[in-house]
């Protein structure tokens, strides 16, 4: 029991500083732009290239972790992590800053199949669901409290986040060349629904609804953190000290939130109507964004508009696991495939907008949050053990 806890302790730790590295860039922005001369625009491309690798090469780096091992993959993408961190940091060029995210993509393409395959390598199916919730939390967590720790280390130079994000994701490999021990496969567990012509099960209804508002949620966080630090860096000037203020409290109130209230409310309400409040929340104060005008008001939208976001992703983990029997491996790829769409149209399109209007990539993360909670109205929940008997 120790040596699993340790193993799962590890490869949530991977996870979290893989996915780090996706926002860690996000503070320092608006002084990247002013030292690089570029455009919203250009920003959004920057930040969507790391989804845009990340979704090529899962696919391939999936079929790699089977034939040559989870281990070898988990250490490589952590080296390859650290090396694209340190390339950001040196970067004094957009190209070589877009070669860094591209190479963090491919790096957190090596690592999620990886662990993801490793996780259901050393757990039962009674334990996997709960594992498989923690993997889940630990790239939000990762991707939500990156820009904080950005901001607070931006104070000692613009480069000093990317060469933390660096010597971390080094150490990182190292501990997992020694801690990791590549773990034996049942065979049972390595058939996946997507070699049979699973991608057809997307649009099952059991599945199909709750995959769309991982896009739709996932899509609005992104286009409201991307671009969070340049819209108060242009409306209200804040410093990346700020921002990391801002963005780390509203972490942290955002996973307290979800520490205490996710048992409670999915007992009082269910998963659908949870993530249904959930999206009405974060619609809300995502509007309400582009309204408020002083420091504690950011403050206030910020941290509330987190505890809406964290309590949708383990609702809706919950809700996907419950239902997918023995297809749990097929529909974590979907979860994270939806997820790495979202952040790479999210920034693009937020980019865009920004260019015209520091507010539009709000108004438009909430019509797309709205277009949500319309879909939970239409969603019922299913009779799982039937529709698997006909699969």
């Amino acid at each position: 029991m120790r040596s699993y806890k340790v193993t799962l302790s590890l490869l949530l730790m991977n996870l979290f500083i893989a996915f780090l590295g996706i926002g860690l860039v996000i503070p320092v922005m608006p002084t990247l732009m002013n030292e690089l001369g570029i455009t919203g625009t250009v920003v959004g491309y920057l930040t969507a290239a790391f989804a845009i690798a990340q979704l090529i090469c899962s696919p391939f780096a999936g079929k790699a972790a089977d034939k040559f091992g989870r281990k070898i993959m988990i250490v490589i993408g952590l080296f390859l992590f650290g090396f694209s961190e340190f390339l950001f940091g040196l970067g004094k060029v957009i190209e070589v800053l877009f070669v860094s995210r591209i190479l963090g993509g491919i790096s957190a393409a090596f690592i999620m199949p990886a662990v993801t395959a490793f996780i259901a390598d050393i757990t039962t199916k009674e334990t996997r669901p709960k594992a498989l919730g923690y993997m889940s939390a630990a790239i939000s967590t990762g991707f939500i409290i990156g820009p904080g720790i950005g901001g607070f280390l931006a104070d000692f130079g613009t480069r000093v986040p990317f060469y933390f994000a660096g010597a971390l994701g080094t150490v990182a490999g190292i501990l997992s060349i020694l801690l990791l021990t590549e773990p034996q496969r049942l065979e049972e567990e390595t058939s996946l629904s997507m070699e049979k012509g699973g991608m057809k099960r997307i649009f099952a209804p059991m599945y199909f609804i709750p995959l769309v508002l991982i896009f739709i949620a996932s899509f609005g966080l992104a286009a409201f953190e991307s671009f969070f630090s340049l819209f108060v860096d242009h409306k209200f000037q804040f410093t990346p000290t700020d921002i990391a203020i801002v963005i780390t409290g509203g972490a942290i109130v955002g996973a307290i939130g979800q520490v205490v209230l996710f048992d409670r409310l999915t007992r009082i309400w269910g998963e659908i109507k949870l993530i249904r409040y959930c999206l009405v929340i974060s619609a809300v104060l995502v509007f309400l964004m582009t309204v408020v005008s002083s420091y504690f008001a950011i403050l206030l939208v910020t941290f509330i508009v987190f505890i809406g976001f964290d309590l949708f992703r383990p609702a809706v983990t919950s809700y996907l696991s419950n239902i997918a029997g023995n297809e749990q491996g097929f529909i974590g790829g979907m979860n994270s495939m939806f997820t790495s769409l979202a952040n790479i149209f999210g920034p693009i399109i937020g980019g865009m907008l920004f260019d015209v209007n520091v507010n539009y990539p709000y108004y438009f993360a909430t019509v797309v949050l709205i277009i949500g909670i319309g879909l939970t109205l239409l969603w019922k929940k299913p009779a799982p053990v039937k529709q698997k008997a006909l699969v």
